[in-house]
């Protein structure tokens, strides 16, 4: 018998990293001539980073729409309005204690400096990268690499 369902299609995300890892450094020894290409692959992240800034100042309208029409559907009002209370303050809850706590603690054990004046000079929109409606961190990744690179000085190639 031969087992239906036991490979799974789809892309090899370990060989397209190693691909990408591979020709970075093939890249970098062609020296000069590879340049040329190397700036390209900086033109094109910096234009799909473009593309999901867009992207994401669309969603909430998009999301806000998708709530509503299951809102309207909905016969119990007030068992949904409870129920994605409780929701919210748990999330809300989960973020502060992550966020405010756990990750902070984790910082200041490896570096032995205030977390919390970090935070700060990393990020000034902070709020927005913990917020609900970013469920994706390529959203917040171009603000929060330049917020790095500019803020914390940074080097390009390291953020």
């Amino acid at each position: 018998q031969i087992p239906v369902g036991t490979e799974i299609e789809g892309m090899n995300i370990l060989g397209l990293v190693l691909f990408a890892l591979v020709l970075g450094v093939a890249l970098k020894k062609l020296g000069q001539e590879g340049e040329d290409l190397i700036r390209f692959f900086n033109s094109f992240n910096e234009a799909t980073m473009v593309l999901v800034t867009w992207i994401m100042w669309y969603v909430p309208i998009g999301i806000m729409f998708l709530v509503g029409s299951k809102i309207v559907e909905m016969e119990d009002i007030v068992l949904l309005v409870t129920s994605l209370g409780k929701y919210i303050f748990a999330s809300i809850l989960g973020h502060v204690i992550h966020g405010g706590i756990i990750l902070p603690l984790i910082y200041f054990a490896a570096t032995r400096q205030n977390p919390y004046l970090m935070g700060h000079s990393e990020h000034p929109d902070a709020l927005y990268f913990i917020s609900p409606c970013s469920v994706s961190s390529s959203a917040t990744l171009p603000s929060m690499i330049k917020c790095i690179e500019e803020n914390n000085k940074v080097d390009k190639r390291i953020s």
